[in-house]
């Protein structure tokens, strides 16, 4: 179903007039930017994306990861940090492509278990965290997008990204495991609806795209209807 058609059948003027937050969330590859545009496009939201093409340390993250970890997550950090402040003053109804969480809770520990980052780096980063976060409101809704790893290897090799070629299997599975355990945890922030991109096509099953168009517009309206509205 064209972009045109989806918004024909969620027309913006029944949308609940509260402002409604979503996260996209999952690993590298998976899928998240495309999602994130057609939720957006579709519901005329605002759309934040993941600082990658004029990111100044992911070329050479990907080349040293030890040199350049602490350097790259403080920068996920403080750009994430401003999307999400950005999102709490100008209340409007948005979507985000990756949530702070996964900063602190899936990338920070892993690299930090995989040595390239050191115990001093990482308390420093949990710490500025800490201190952030403690500002900022969670998303109304989380979309965790699943998939194995070997999958998503495949997605980031069609997609030809120079700087993520050499990304190797074995981190992505890391990845993959951080996500699983934290996103069993995830609903203490907000709700969590999880979909896996194994089985569900949302690039071109239009039943697909309608169903996860439908969920958030329930989640929105009951948040609507909590606040009164």
């Amino acid at each position: 179903m064209s972009i045109r058609s989806l918004k024909r059948k969620f027309p913006k003027k029944d949308q609940p007039e509260t402002p409604f937050y979503v996260s996209i969330a999952g690993n590298i590859g998976v899928g998240k930017s495309m999602i994130t545009t057609m939720i957006g496009e579709i519901n005329g939201w605002q759309m934040f994306f993941e600082p990658v093409i004029n990111n100044p340390y992911l070329e050479d993250y990907y080349k040293d990861m030890t040199r350049w970890s602490f350097h790259l997550q403080v920068y996920f950090l403080s750009q994430r940090f401003e999307v999400q402040k950005r999102i709490l003053e100008k209340p409007a109804s948005a979507i985000q492509d990756r949530t702070i969480y996964e900063d602190v809770e899936i990338f920070a520990p892993v690299l930090h278990r995989r040595g390239c980052m050191d115990d001093r780096d990482y308390e420093n980063y949990r710490e500025v965290f800490r201190n952030m976060v403690s500002f900022l409101n969670p998303p109304d809704l989380i979309i965790y997008l699943h998939a194995k790893p070997e999958t998503v290897m495949g997605r980031i090799q069609s997609r030809g990204r120079g700087c993520e070629s050499d990304i190797p299997l074995d981190f992505l599975q890391d990845l993959h495991a951080a996500y699983e355990d934290w996103i069993e945890r995830a609903p203490a922030l907000c709700p969590v609806h999880i979909i896996d991109t194994e089985k569900v096509n949302l690039r071109d099953d239009d039943g697909a795209q309608v169903e996860l168009l439908e969920m958030i517009r329930e989640y929105h309206l009951e948040k609507h209807e909590r606040q009164g509205g």
